[in-house]
């Protein structure tokens, strides 16, 4: 571990779950706009994924203006519920303590707005435990453009090779590549271990811990 002081994290299905409230937000937006409700596990699969792309991926309406209605409607139902009922991994708040102890800055760089991020963790009382949050609407494109990951690196004072970026999705594997950053994917979610194969990474855990044993090993 010497050679990173810094771990950039992705959230959702990374560090925590938020399935059912995202979900909701989903159903509600396609209600309002007089959609057929998707598929549970078919809105699972988008998660990590702009809401937009989400959106069209689901509906097949790629029209800019009913993208942005859906994503307000999304907004308004889902971001209060994220705060309360996301949960954490198993793990999370031991690897998150065990970075802090080393010396080591934690943050988060994801997709979902930085201001539900950090509701979320003054909620479950961890906001002491990251450095900073970087959220979709920080950086001028979302990943996997590096743009928000640059962004941390930044803020956190280091160099690329220093900092290590953690995920759940082949998103997250294509940002850490173009911010030329090392990346250690997690199997938390949707994205079999077999998806990371073709693309540059350091460690493919199958959960928290099992990234925890091996960041320890150095």
């Amino acid at each position: 571990m010497a050679q990173y002081k810094a771990v950039f994290f992705d959230f959702d299905y990374t560090l925590g779950d938020a399935t059912d409230c995202i979900v909701a937000g989903f159903y509600h937006a396609f209600q309002q706009m007089g959609l057929p409700q998707p598929d549970y596990e078919a809105v699972r699969g988008t998660i990590g994924m702009t809401l937009e792309n989400a959106y069209t991926l689901l509906s097949g309406d790629s029209d800019p203006e009913r993208q942005a209605r859906f994503h307000q409607l999304y907004v308004d139902k889902a971001n209060p519920l994220q705060v309360k009922g996301t949960r954490l991994f198993p793990g999370a708040v031991e690897l998150l303590d065990w970075l802090n102890a080393q010396g080591i800055a934690a943050a988060i760089v994801s997709t979902k707005r930085r201001q539900v991020i950090e509701d979320i963790l003054a909620y479950q009382g961890l906001s002491d435990r990251v450095a900073f949050c970087v959220g979709g609407n920080d950086a001028p494109r979302y990943k996997p453009a590096p743009d928000a990951a640059l962004l941390a690196l930044a803020k956190a004072g280091v160099e690329p090779e220093e900092a290590l970026f953690v995920g759940d999705t082949v998103i997250d594997a294509e940002t850490a590549q173009r911010a030329g950053l090392d990346f250690a994917a997690v199997c938390n979610g949707t994205t079999p271990a077999s998806a990371f194969a073709g693309w540059p990474h350091v460690f493919v855990a199958k959960d928290l811990p099992d990234l925890h044993r091996w960041l320890e090993k150095g």
